[in-house]
């Protein structure tokens, strides 16, 4: 199948594809004759793994090291764990960071009165160097 049809089957764009081609995710398409991308079936499904790897935040490197535990059968699913376990930890750091900057914002937007005066607190805020 062409780039295109692979598109479409996966969720996936060509740009992406290329992209994902171009740094080793998925394995170098083959070529026709005339030079165009050649995929098969298999490539559908690596590109949905790591469309739905994305979907949950896994960096690109994380969703290397799951392809590759993916097609080791050999593998313990104890590896699988500790990868999600150290995403789900980055994950909730995050949250925690994104909450308290949202509670400092709602706390200077709430003493910011907003009207004529010059003086606001979201912009001595913000010059402070802390």
């Amino acid at each position: 199948m062409n780039i295109g049809e692979l598109s479409k089957e996966s969720g996936v764009s060509a740009k992406l594809i290329r992209h994902y081609e171009g740094i080793g995710l998925i394995p170098e398409a083959g070529r026709t004759e005339n030079g165009y991308r050649s995929y098969q079936a298999d490539d559908i499904h690596y590109l949905r793994f790591i469309k739905r790897s994305r979907e949950l935040g896994f960096p690109l490197e994380d969703i290397k090291s799951l392809l590759g535990l993916w097609k080791n059968k050999s593998r313990s699913s104890k590896q699988v764990k500790l990868l999600a376990e150290k995403h789900l930890n980055e994950l909730e750091l995050k949250l925690k960071q994104l909450k308290d900057m949202s509670d400092t914002l709602k706390n200077l937007i709430k003493h910011c009165h907003g009207d004529h005066r010059p003086d606001c607190p979201i912009l001595k805020k913000l010059e402070q160097n802390e």
